[in-house]
């Protein structure tokens, strides 16, 4: 599963630069790679937002490091929790 994640994390910035260089240039990369309308293109996008939407799985899903500040770990906050008067 780690190495699906990289894997889309990969297409996802791929298109992200693709789309920049569209925007600020009108230059589309992977259709001056593959070719404008080529079956190879259309593949590449498709895989592009297949991994948009597979990277978007983690944020819709809890978290234990979101749970608390990311400097707190789980030995200090128990600690704290001892702590405290009862």
């Amino acid at each position: 599963m780690k190495a699906l994640g990289i894997v889309t994390l990969l297409l996802v910035i791929v298109g992200g630069l693709n789309w920049g260089l569209y925007g600020l240039f009108g230059f589309d990369l992977v259709a001056a790679i593959f070719g404008a309308g080529a079956a190879l293109s259309r593949i590449v996008y498709i895989l592009v937002g297949l991994s948009a939407l597979w990277q978007v799985g983690p944020l819709l899903r809890p978290s234990a490091a979101r749970q608390y500040p990311p400097n707190l770990t789980a030995e200090r906050r128990d600690a704290g929790r001892l702590m405290r008067p009862v």
